[in-house]
């Protein structure tokens, strides 16, 4: 079955980096879409990027003032955020998604129908 394991979370200050990164098993990697939502305490889920293929078109929530980054690797089913100058407000669990690309719509992450169990992001001012 799909499964999707985040890592990468951690307890930084603000103005701190951090990668995470999804390892994806149990579907054809290559015909599905892949990306990143974050849920803060209290709040509904929010779409944070998404990406088709390496080198295309990504979508990037603009409230992140392109301070995040996602990419993907095909041949190691892998999908990465890299978090930069990082803001209190950036504190929650951030899940990685994925949807096949021809349903997959790429602005709207939150739609995606697969998701992990998600992995922790705290900011300290």
């Amino acid at each position: 079955q799909v499964r999707l394991v985040e890592s990468g979370g951690d307890s930084v200050q603000a103005g701190d980096s951090l990668r995470l990164s999804c390892a994806a098993s149990g579907f054809t990697f290559t015909t599905h879409a892949v990306g990143w939502v974050r849920q803060a305490p209290g709040k509904q889920r929010e779409g944070v990027a998404a990406t088709v293929v390496p080198g295309g078109s990504t979508f990037h929530a603009p409230v992140l003032q392109g301070r995040f980054r996602i990419s993907r690797d095909n041949t190691k089913n892998m999908v990465y955020l890299q978090m930069n100058n990082l803001k209190p407000e950036d504190t929650a669990i951030y899940y990685c998604v994925s949807d096949s690309i021809r349903t997959a719509v790429l602005t709207r992450p939150t739609d995606f129908r697969y998701s992990g169990q998600g992995t922790q992001v705290t900011v300290s001012a």
